[in-house]
């Protein structure tokens, strides 16, 4: 009996946790058609092993595929500018060491393509390309219909990396 509980009580921790609804459908719907929103990235999907080995190496850590992020990472997409701020890890090429301000993903962008469309389950599916940055960035956007989103970027210069977020509108 005791058993039978704990399980019926992990089974409505975890439907109530992959229901959780970060914007509501109308809202994000419009953010979505006017294409002006905030991504917020909670978790980091480094596709390196590497970074992995690395902060297991640390004294006293344990570290998963998975890292949690600070708040503050994301992007902010506008009609007119793109300005993004996420962190990386990963093995980056052609990276000048003496840069201390080249740390993660930061930079803005006035001159982008947006190329939108749907999944099969009815997602939506956002290609960010910025064309006016030193390397060349594609940022795939498949925003859920609760207001989650995955975030995958691929760059010319650095492994890609993946985040998983939130999507959210400046009232």
């Amino acid at each position: 009996m005791k058993t039978f509980v704990i399980l019926i009580a992990a089974f409505f921790t975890m439907v109530s946790c992959s229901t959780q609804i970060y914007l509501d459908p109308a809202t994000l719907g419009s953010a979505i058609s006017n294409k002006e929103f905030n991504y917020n990235a909670t978790r980091a999907f480094p596709m390196n092993g590497d970074v992995i080995n690395v902060l297991n190496a640390l004294p006293n850590t344990s570290s998963s595929r998975i890292l949690n992020l600070d708040p503050g990472y994301g992007f902010n997409l506008k009609k007119d500018l793109l300005s993004v701020g996420l962190p990386y890890f990963g093995r980056a090429y052609n990276v000048s060491p003496a840069d201390a301000n080249n740390g993660g993903l930061r930079f803005e962008s006035k001159v982008f393509n947006i190329k939108q469309s749907a999944t099969k389950k009815g997602n939506t599916l956002l290609i960010i390309t910025p064309r006016d940055t030193k390397e060349n960035y594609v940022f795939n956007l498949e925003i859920f219909k609760n207001g989650s989103a995955f975030l995958s970027v691929q760059s010319n210069n650095r492994q890609p990396i993946s985040f998983d977020g939130n999507i959210s509108v400046d009232q």
